[in-house]
């Protein structure tokens, strides 16, 4: 039985399943009628931070085009561009053990791509959440649901796993951005054009 958290909430991962050492991130939405002649395409991106909060190089921003980072500890599985159907959107995989020692905080966040040109927000993206697996088992762990707390916004830091002493917590964040990914990347030590 998965916990379900709250935003704001913080919930131990490897200390409640020992030896768990490989787990996949799952991220879906949904569309609401929308009647503005573009298609949303909503992109997952993974930002792995040091202690700074801030990524130490362009490799540390994961995403459908740079698919691999942290030394092949995480790996986006690839953009889907409709987010029908359902299940998960889109997915990164994550080795815990293997994660470099200078990452600190791995970030996942929800992106709508060209959000402001096509006048597109998360107020027209209803049953957003992130979820939490056992690679191994297939068994959900942890989940969260975003709710429907965003109108404005065009990118939102879902939630992030993140070290604390020897084992890896997660946090349910769930803060909205305005300005797109490029907001976001610069938030995170990155230019992006």
């Amino acid at each position: 039985m998965a916990v379900s958290l709250s935003k704001g909430q913080k919930v131990d991962l490897t200390k409640t399943n020992p030896g768990l050492t490989k787990v996949v991130v799952g991220v879906g939405w949904d569309v609401n009628k929308y009647d503005g002649g573009h298609d949303f395409d909503l992109d997952s991106s993974v930002f792995l931070l040091g202690d700074n909060g801030k990524v130490t190089s362009d490799s540390d921003f994961v995403f459908y085009n740079n698919a691999n980072g942290g030394n092949g500890s995480v790996v986006h599985t690839g953009d889907n561009r409709t987010g029908a159907g359902d299940g998960d959107d889109e997915q990164v995989k994550v080795d815990l053990a293997n994660v470099p020692a200078n990452i600190q905080r791995i970030t996942f966040t929800i992106t709508i791509h060209d959000g402001e040109g096509r006048n597109q927000n998360f107020g027209q993206v209803s049953n957003s959440y992130v979820r939490i697996m056992s690679e191994d088992s297939g068994e959900e762990l942890i989940r969260y649901d975003l709710g429907e707390d965003f109108s404005i916004e065009t990118a939102i830091v879902v939630g992030e796993l993140y070290r604390h002493n020897t084992e890896w917590k997660f946090s349910a964040i769930g803060s909205g951005y305005q300005g797109g990914l490029a907001a976001l990347a610069k938030d995170f030590g990155l230019q992006i054009g």
